[in-house]
């Protein structure tokens, strides 16, 4: 493994940002690019902003693919916030479907009730090992202003492997998909999607951004209620700069991006985490003082939720942990154990280190 001088940072969000990204940013603190000022205290209309900002987009363009007729939007708070947003703006006032398989979507389902007519269209709600249910079990109802579902579930550690074909179901609903904790570490097939959104703190940068790529025909549905900067139709028609954007985490997240590209963009990412979760899998699997209990076809390869069989070893396996530099494994409050969170900028020799570290604390408690 490469000499490491930081700790290793498992944390869920806020997250790890690639180091080479904090030391340019660094670099850049107090004069971005000669122009005098660093980029906090810029003004987002001048241009040295506005071309940071342009670069970012079309970046984040790039490196998903993004169609032309998908609008890509800068947006404020976060994804909860967006869990408000998306039905004002979609939903208008009618039916919206819902799939659950975890503590996010379920968030969704109670914030959008709010709004819309909602039901759930599927759930893993009971089962034993929180299978993704199949999409030809989904109950869809034919009025439905869209379907909505979270592709990574954070906390739960479930991931969809492919998106479904709603049109193959026979939906004709855009498919709106909560996508914050996996982005940018797998493609997304545009095709089956009208709306994605993503907070920007678990894989991408600082807390403070949102982004949204949503289908240009479901802009100007918004309800009546819906603040005017929330408003997919104004923040699009102003470029995102109807109000002060977060500049700092654009700035960031444009950093990020780049960093990706020369990573080797997308289809990078993704091998490095099908890399960094099949050795942390294996592991976890291969002794009997861990358990996984997500079903291996929903297996999430950014957030890996463990726990200990005898779980009053909690606290000196978190203990032992921090003594090597490997942080933030306790897992959320709502469902206890551990995870490890792989997201793009942790590198493989951290999952490596936390995979030597498994073993010496099983071998000794075991």
């Amino acid at each position: 493994m490469a000499d490491q001088t930081r700790p290793w940072n498992f944390a869920p969000g806020p997250a790890a940002i690639p180091e080479a990204v904090l030391r340019e940013a660094a670099a850049e603190m107090l004069d971005w690019h000669g122009c005098g000022v660093g980029v906090m205290e810029m003004s987002h209309r001048g241009k040295e902003f506005m071309q940071i900002a342009a670069e970012a987009q079309a970046d984040l363009r790039e490196l998903l693919a993004v169609p032309a007729h998908f609008r890509v939007l800068f947006m404020q708070g976060g994804g909860l916030g967006e869990n408000a947003i998306v039905p004002m703006n979609l939903s208008r006032g009618g039916q919206v479907d819902f799939v659950q398989t975890g503590g996010w979507s379920r968030k969704s389902t109670a914030e959008a009730r709010r709004y819309a007519d909602v039901a759930i269209a599927a759930t893993n709600a009971g089962t034993t090992d929180s299978a993704i249910p199949d999409p030809s079990t989904w109950t869809l109802r034919p009025g439905a202003s869209y379907v909505h579902l979270c592709s990574n579930e954070t906390v739960d550690g479930i991931e969809f492997q492919a998106l479904p074909d709603l049109k193959a179901l026979g939906c004709d609903a855009p498919l709106v998909v909560d996508c914050s904790s996996h982005i940018l570490s797998r493609t997304i097939d545009w095709s089956r999607v009208g709306l994605a959104f993503a907070g920007a703190q678990k894989n991408v940068g600082p807390a403070g951004l949102t982004m949204v790529i949503v289908r240009e025909d479901l802009l100007g549905h918004a309800l009546p209620i819906t603040p005017s900067v929330f408003d997919y139709q104004v923040v699009a028609d102003n470029d995102s700069m109807f109000n002060t954007p977060p500049t700092w985490a654009i700035y960031i997240a444009g950093l990020t991006f780049k960093w990706i590209k020369a990573q080797g963009g997308v289809a990078a990412m993704e091998a490095r985490a099908i890399e960094k979760s099949t050795m942390l899998y294996a592991a976890l699997d291969a002794s009997d003082l861990y358990v996984n209990r997500v079903a291996t076809g929903s297996r999430s390869r950014m957030n890996v939720p463990f726990w200990l069989r005898d779980e009053s070893l909690g606290d000196a396996f978190l203990a032992g942990a921090r003594e090597r530099g490997l942080l933030a494994l306790k897992g959320h409050k709502s469902v206890g154990g551990m995870r490890a969170s792989l997201y793009n900028a942790m590198p493989v020799d951290g999952v490596k280190a936390l995979v030597a570290y498994l073993d010496e604390f099983a071998a000794r408690h075991g």
